[in-house]
C-alpha cells in the first residue's frame, strides 16, 4: 500500500515545522507520516547526510509519494537537489511541492515530457540555491553596514580585559596556575578569570574584534 510523506525542514528556531504540514493538508494532500529536521542548513547539508532525511531513503517504496513545502526544503544545492529527486523517480517514487503543484514523476517514458521534467527539476533546483546566495550576500551586507555604521552593536560590550592579561592568563593556565594566582598577576578579578578561563575562545572572538577596529583599551 502506497504512502504520502511530507518531509519538513527547519533551518532556524523562527520558522515552524507545523506550518508546513498545515500547508500541506490544506492543498489537499493527506499526509500518512511526517519526517522532519530541524535546525539543518540546507545549503552544506546533503539530504542523506541528515539526521531524519536518512530516514526518507530508507522508508519510501515504489508507489509511495514524498511531498515538500517546495524544493528548497529538500535542499539548497543544486547538485544535491536535483540528484535526490532523480533518485526517488529510479525508486519509483513520486515527488510533489505544495507550492505551485509540482509533480516529479518517473514513470512517463515521453521523451518530451522527460525533457520538462528535467528542466524544471533543474531550474527549481536552481532557484532554490540563488536564493541561498542571496540571502546569504544579503546577511553579509547587514553584517557590514553595521560594522561600520553602528560599531558599538557589532562588536558587543568592550571587553573588561586586554590582549596582554588574556595571554598571560593563558601562559599561566597552561602551567596549571589557580584563579587566585591569575587574578593577583593579571590585575583582574577571580570571577573574571573564572569566566574567561571557562570559554576562553570567546574571549579570543571578543577581544579580536575590538583590535581589528583599534579599541585595546579596556573598559573602566
Amino acid at each position: 500500500m502506497s504512502r504520502t510523506i511530507l518531509y519538513s525542514r527547519v533551518s532556524t528556531t523562527d520558522q515552524n515545522l507545523d506550518h508546513q504540514l498545515t500547508q500541506a493538508e490544506s492543498a489537499g494532500f493527506k499526509v500518512d507520516e511526517v519526517i522532519a529536521d530541524h535546525g539543518v542548513s540546507g545549503v552544506s547539508i546533503p539530504l542523506a547526510e541528515r539526521p531524519e532525511g536518512k530516514r526518507l531513503f530508507d522508508k519510501l517504496r515504489h508507489g509511495d509519494v514524498l511531498v515538500v513545502r517546495w524544493v528548497d526544503r529538500l535542499g539548497r544545492n543544486y547538485q544535491d537537489v536535483t540528484d535526490t529527486i532523480r533518485h526517488f523517480m529510479r525508486q519509483g517514487v513520486v515527488v510533489r511541492t505544495v507550492i505551485n503543484n509540482m509533480t516529479f514523476d518517473g514513470a512517463t517514458k515521453d521523451p518530451i515530457q522527460m525533457a520538462v521534467r528535467d528542466a524544471l527539476i533543474g531550474f527549481m533546483a536552481a532557484t532554490a540555491q540563488s536564493q541561498a546566495e542571496a540571502i546569504k550576500e544579503a546577511q553579509k551586507a547587514g553584517i557590514a553596514f553595521t560594522r561600520d555604521n553602528e560599531p558599538e552593536k557589532y562588536r558587543g560590550r568592550k571587553p573588561s580585559f586586554t590582549r596582554a592579561q588574556l595571554d598571560l592568563m593563558r601562559d599561566m593556565l597552561a602551567q596549571d596556575a589557580g584563579a587566585s594566582a591569575i587574578a593577583r598577576a593579571t590585575g583582574l578579578t577571580r570571577p573574571t578569570v573564572q569566566r574567561l578561563r571557562d570559554d576562553l575562545g570567546a574571549a579570543e572572538t571578543v577581544l579580536a574584534k575590538w583590535e581589528k577596529a583599534g579599541e585595546q583599551e579596556p573598559a573602566q
